[in-house]
C-alpha cells in the first residue's frame, strides 16, 4: 500500500481539497487497495471541523464530495505515509522541523507544487480570506499538481 499525505496550515481548504481530488484519481485509475490518502495541518485550529464552506462549494462545483475532517499532523504520520506533499514553504519548514527529530522517519516530503510543471516548487496560495475565484484558482492548481504527482507515482513504482 502506498500511502500520501497532503498537509497544510489548518486543513480545511487546501490539504482537504487535494486529498479528495487524489482520491478522485485513485478512483479513476482504479488503485484502490493498492493507493491511499488523507489530509493534515500544521496547526490544531481546526480539528474535527469539516472543510472551508467554500472548499467544499468549489470541490461540489466539480464533482468531488468532501467529507474529510481536520486532523492535526503528528509524529507517527512520518512512518504511516510514505510521501508527505506540502502546501507552502512555511508548512515545509514545519513538516522538516518536526521530521528531523524522529529516529527512523520513512515519508518523502515534498512541496506539493514539486509535481506542478507550469510554475514547479511555488506555494500553493492560501485561499482561507480570498474570493471564490481564488478558491478556484486553487482547485486548478491542486488538479495539475495531483494528476502529476499520480503519474510520477505510477513511473516510481511500476503501477
Amino acid at each position: 500500500m502506498i500511502k500520501i499525505l497532503f498537509v497544510c496550515l489548518g486543513n480545511i481548504c487546501r490539504s482537504p481539497l487535494a486529498e479528495g481530488h487524489f482520491l478522485k484519481l485513485i478512483i479513476d485509475n482504479n488503485f484502490q487497495g493498492i493507493i491511499e490518502c488523507n489530509s493534515a495541518g500544521t496547526a490544531g485550529y481546526h480539528i474535527g471541523q469539516l472543510a472551508d464552506p467554500r472548499t467544499r462549494a468549489n470541490a461540489l462545483s466539480h464533482g468531488i464530495h468532501l467529507t474529510h475532517k481536520g486532523r492535526q499532523l503528528i509524529e507517527s504520520d512520518f512512518n504511516d505515509f510514505d510521501y508527505i506533499l506540502v502546501m507552502d514553504d512555511s508548512n515545509l519548514a514545519n513538516v522538516l522541523n518536526m521530521q528531523k527529530d524522529l529516529e527512523n522517519s520513512k515519508a518523502k516530503v515534498f512541496k506539493m507544487r514539486h509535481f506542478d510543471y507550469e510554475h514547479k516548487d511555488s506555494d500553493v496560495p492560501d485561499p482561507y480570506y480570498d474570493s471564490e475565484k481564488e478558491f478556484e484558482d486553487v482547485y486548478q492548481i491542486l488538479k495539475r499538481s495531483t494528476y502529476n504527482f499520480m503519474e510520477s507515482l505510477k513511473n516510481e513504482h511500476n503501477l
